[in-house]
């Protein structure tokens, strides 16, 4: 089955709106993980508008702690490797880094890798990154000739840029956009990666995509999984999620 991480930023933005730490992160993460998440996510920003510093060393304490009755548990942080980032990484040692080329600005993710003009720079903190022992995977979308150059980079996944194929489903592009997906990881784990998914994936276009995308590993979910836990609550909408997964497995 696919595993779910749970990604914490919504959570941290409201937080930081005010001085009084609720809601706080590190309760939201108690409840995705008693709840059956797989793992926490977080993607801390230049400007700090959400996650912070002090969010990622706190859930990587906490999936540790859990690690006691559940080994499988894993933190994945998130974002462009700027310094401040890299040297957060190497503190924190999450298991897996997911590098995003998103720029100081940003208001969200948009755009996968581009290796051929990146690839230097990416091969080099690659490089950095699994010499302390995390799992490195890169934000790609799904173009063949890119991904065909990931593994010179050495990064061990890609993660899939799912926002075309949320805003195609459901309509008439839904069928020629998912199978360019399909090819794209077709392609990166004929190649020897691994691959994970993630961006505007929601409760109704989650289980199309795992099931028709062969092998997905991961999907990172955060926007649309805090929006339902606001009606559902944080169990609530986990096991809704964990539902869609296991069904798309079937």
């Amino acid at each position: 089955m696919t595993v779910l991480s749970v990604n914490l930023n919504k959570v941290a933005l409201l937080r930081n709106q005010r001085d009084l730490e609720i809601p706080s992160v590190v309760r939201s993460g108690e409840l995705c993980l008693d709840a059956g998440a797989h793992g926490l996510t977080l993607h801390p920003r230049p400007d700090q508008r959400h996650a912070l510093p002090r969010d990622c060393h706190a859930l990587s304490e906490l999936i540790h702690a859990r690690r006691a009755t559940r080994p499988g548990l894993e933190m994945n942080i998130e974002g462009n490797p700027f310094p401040e980032f890299m040297t957060l990484v190497a503190d924190v040692k999450p298991d897996q880094c997911t590098l995003v080329p998103d720029a100081h600005n940003a208001r969200t993710s948009d755009e996968g890798w581009n290796v051929t003009r990146d690839g230097a720079r990416l091969t080099e903190v690659v490089g950095r990154l699994k010499s302390i022992g995390m799992r490195v995977s890169v934000f790609m979308d799904p173009d063949l000739e890119q991904i065909r150059r990931v593994p010179e980079t050495g990064a061990d996944r890609i993660e899939l840029y799912t926002e075309p194929y949320a805003k195609a489903f459901g309509t008439k592009d839904q069928d020629w956009v998912t199978a360019g997906y399909v090819a794209a990881a077709q392609l990166a784990q004929s190649l020897g990666l691994g691959v994970n998914a993630g961006h505007d994936l929601n409760l109704h276009n989650l289980g199309h995509f795992c099931r028709v995308v062969p092998d997905v590993l991961e999907v990172s979910i955060g926007h649309a999984i805090t929006s339902d836990a606001l009606e559902l609550g944080w169990t609530g909408a986990i096991k809704a999620y964990l539902r869609v997964l296991e069904d798309a497995a079937r």
